[in-house]
C-alpha cells in the first residue's frame, strides 16, 4: 500500500466511526454503559476502547511510548466520547495526509504498554489500526443489537459507493 492507499483507508475508518458514534444516539445512558459481558464491558467502553487505541498508535507514530492511557471512566457519555475522539480523529487524518511514500516504509521502534521493546514498518500499523478498528465496530454492531437498537452499516464497500455518489452528485 502507498501513502494515497492509506489516506482513503483512513477516510473510510474517519467515517465508519463517524457512522457507529451517531448510531449510538438510540442508547439510553444506562444503555450506553451497561455491561454486555463482551470483550469490552459496554457500548461506551467498547468506542473508548477503539478512540483510545488509536490515540496510543498514534503518540507511537510520533515517537512518544505512552505506557498507559485515560479510563473509560473518563468518558461518562457518548459527548465526552465523541468530543475527545474529534480531536484525536483530526490529530490522526492530519498525520495520514502528511505521509510521505518514505515515512510509509519507516521502521518504528516504540514499547508497549507494559514495556516490551517492539518495531514494525509503519505500514504495517497503519493496516492494523485501521483493521483493529473494523473488529471492535463489528463488536459494537453485536452489542447494539442485543440492546434493541438498529445498527447501521460500516462495511468499505458502502463507503465508496457514498463516495461515488458524492462524486457523481458534484459532476
Amino acid at each position: 500500500m502507498n501513502a494515497e492507499d492509506f489516506r482513503l483507508l483512513y477516510d473510510y475508518n474517519s467515517w465508519a466511526n463517524h457512522r457507529t458514534l451517531n448510531t449510538c444516539v438510540q442508547l439510553s445512558a444506562e444503555q450506553f454503559s451497561r455491561d454486555m459481558g463482551s470483550s469490552f464491558r459496554s457500548v461506551r467502553d467498547s468506542l473508548v476502547h477503539i478512540m483510545l487505541v488509536e490515540w496510543l498508535w498514534l503518540e507511537r507514530w510520533h515517537g512518544r511510548s505512552p505506557n498507559s492511557y485515560a479510563p473509560t471512566s473518563e468518558f461518562p457519555n457518548l459527548e465526552s466520547v465523541r468530543a475527545r475522539w474529534a480531536e484525536i480523529d483530526t490529530d490522526l487524518l492530519d498525520y495520514i495526509a502528511s505521509l510521505t511514500p518514505e515515512e510509509v516504509q519507516r521502521v518504528v521502534h516504540h514499547t508497549t504498554t507494559t514495556g516490551v521493546p517492539q518495531a514494525a514498518p509503519l505500514w504495517h500499523m497503519l493496516q492494523h489500526l485501521a483493521n483493529h478498528g473494523t473488529y471492535h465496530r463489528g463488536q459494537i454492531t453485536t452489542l447494539l443489537r442485543q440492546l434493541g437498537a438498529k445498527a447501521t452499516g460500516t462495511d468499505l464497500i458502502t463507503f465508496y459507493r457514498e463516495r461515488a455518489a458524492q462524486v457523481a452528485a458534484k459532476a
